[in-house]
């Protein structure tokens, strides 16, 4: 016997034996994701035949109606039947006071329905907020150079019931106005909308993360000197998490169905928290600030996108995400597939 071998004995337990394999690492792998738990954004344009590229999101597009239903057939055939609709408003439909937002013939309402009499088995989920309607770029109506709460939540309560109308199997505030979600409750259940899911963005930080987005929609807050020019007067600040405990708790006093968290990985310590302290399912919005980096990186020759974004996704899951938004859905899938041996 050696001098180490006699200073460190041979080890009884070898962790490495459960990773000798692939087909055994997966065996006792401790956290799954399929394709089924994720959501897949859609981001919307008017005509017909339009597939626009998004400068800054390689391999996202916005789809015309036409256009987002086969797009959206496709992900169904991968295994991911969510989706999260986000129309580009015309500049011309846009007003202070996002009244677009409650027509029922807007771009958002004609995709719910289209793409419900297409896949009526899809899971559509519908954003609530102003700002892809506002002419001020904010997420609730501007008034002296204040984004106002009360008048805000008044118009999101009805902008859900035309969006659950419109075919909706989820409304998602995302627009961290106060009070939105109990009120949004009470309306939709007064016009026999029972049914109609609430998933709240519940912890939705001020984060450097959401650009990209941001341009895909041309919702970045306007320069004007009685315009906020940005969104933390109602967004959280990056550095809290007791907060986000707080406003998660709220939401769910106000029944709340999902609670999300946004943006995904700088925040799992409160993806974990939340999944700690609720029964209710937790979300995750993997947004496009971190598919960009991926993107950026693997066209560099830094890393591998689709090894980085299968970690990415599986991270978020293992802090305790049960649902995730992400623009590389389909990308996961089609990994998953091959995982699985259905390719």
């Amino acid at each position: 016997m050696s001098g180490v071998d006699k200073m460190f004995p041979k080890p009884v337990y070898r962790p490495r034996r459960l990773r000798r394999t692939a087909t055994i690492r997966q065996l006792v792998r401790e956290t799954e994701l399929p394709p089924g738990r994720l959501v897949c954004p859609v981001f919307l344009v008017e005509g017909e035949n339009q597939r626009q590229p998004i400068s800054g999101m390689p391999g996202v597009d916005r789809f015309s109606i036409d256009e987002a239903i086969r797009f959206a057939e496709g992900a169904c055939e991968l295994g991911v039947r969510s989706f999260a609709l986000f129309p580009k408003v015309l500049n011309s439909e846009k007003t202070a006071d996002g009244s677009a937002a409650l027509r029922d013939d807007n771009l958002a309402c004609r995709s719910l329905r289209a793409l419900r009499k297409a896949l009526p088995e899809a899971c559509l989920i519908a954003d609530v907020a102003l700002d892809p309607f506002s002419s001020d770029g904010h997420d609730g109506i501007v008034a002296d150079g204040c984004v106002l709460n009360d008048e805000t939540v008044e118009i999101l309560a009805k902008m859900a019931v035309v969006q659950a109308r419109a075919g909706a199997d989820i409304v998602a505030p995302s627009d961290m106005m106060d009070g939105r979600v109990g009120a949004i409750r009470s309306v939709l259940d007064a016009e026999g909308l029972t049914d109609t899911i609430i998933l709240s963005y519940a912890a939705k930080y001020a984060s450097s993360f959401y650009g990209p987005f941001r341009g895909a929609l041309g919702s970045v807050p306007v320069e004007r000197a009685d315009v906020p020019k940005d969104k933390k007067t109602y967004q959280m600040d990056p550095a809290n998490i007791i907060e986000a405990s707080f406003e998660a708790g709220l939401d769910a006093l106000e029944a709340a169905d999902m609670l999300m968290v946004k943006p995904g990985l700088p925040y799992l310590d409160v993806i974990s928290r939340l999944a700690s302290e609720h029964e209710i399912p937790i979300a995750a919005y993997h947004v496009s600030g971190e598919y960009a980096m991926l993107r950026a990186a693997a066209a560099q020759g830094l890393m591998d996108y689709e090894a980085g974004l299968v970690e990415s996704l599986l991270c978020l899951a293992r802090a305790g995400a049960r649902v995730i938004l992400t623009y590389g859905a389909l990308d996961y899938a089609a990994w998953w597939r091959r995982e699985q041996g259905l390719a």
